[in-house]
């Protein structure tokens, strides 16, 4: 009785594992292999590798929060936005070679964070912030300056290749027309 347990167990582990996506890191590398337009990466679905967390402090008069938690840390108000590990995104627009400006969140365009290939990593499109110290590193969100612990630097992009490999994308090149 209990080997049946746990050949049934072993099954269903199985069949839920084959059913949820296998994600692999968008890399540089797998970008040019695949000569994806910004029109194509536009419908590609990526997600999160690992957890970010923005963080900001509140200034005076400053009460209208809409997209974080406010907590008070040793007696100063903080403006919390937090993205987990598998959050799903989308790209917005490219703004210059290699860097990505992926959205999180519904809500208006400024709501994104930037990505671009860290080559120590094997190319992989991580996050990118406008200054990194030892500790924290700075980072522009929703119109606003955020900070963000050292951790959220290894954040890469995943993205579900063999749903894309299924996906397929139908291009031609127009040859011209001439006058008869």
């Amino acid at each position: 009785m209990q080997n049946k347990i746990l050949i049934l167990a072993g099954l269903f582990m199985m069949v839920m594992s084959s059913c949820s996506p296998r994600l692999t890191p968008f890399t540089q590398k797998l970008y040019k292999e695949n000569g994806w337009s910004e029109r194509d990466l536009q419908s590609i679905q990526f997600y999160l590798s690992q957890d970010i967390v923005l963080t900001r402090q509140m200034r005076e008069g400053e009460s209208a929060i809409k997209d974080g938690k406010v907590k008070v840390v040793a007696g100063r108000e903080i403006e919390e936005v937090r993205f987990p590990k598998g959050t799903p995104g989308v790209l917005l627009f490219i703004p210059k070679i290699n860097r990505f400006a992926i959205s999180f969140e519904e809500g208006g365009d400024d709501k994104y964070m930037m990505f671009g290939p860290n080559q120590k990593y094997s190319g992989k499109y991580m996050m990118l912030a406008a200054d990194w110290d030892r500790d924290y590193g700075t980072v522009s969100y929703n119109d606003r300056v955020y900070r963000t612990d050292s951790n959220s630097a290894y954040s890469a992009l995943l993205i579900d290749l063999k749903a894309i490999r299924k996906t397929t994308i139908k291009k031609k090149t127009a040859k011209g027309r001439t006058v008869n």
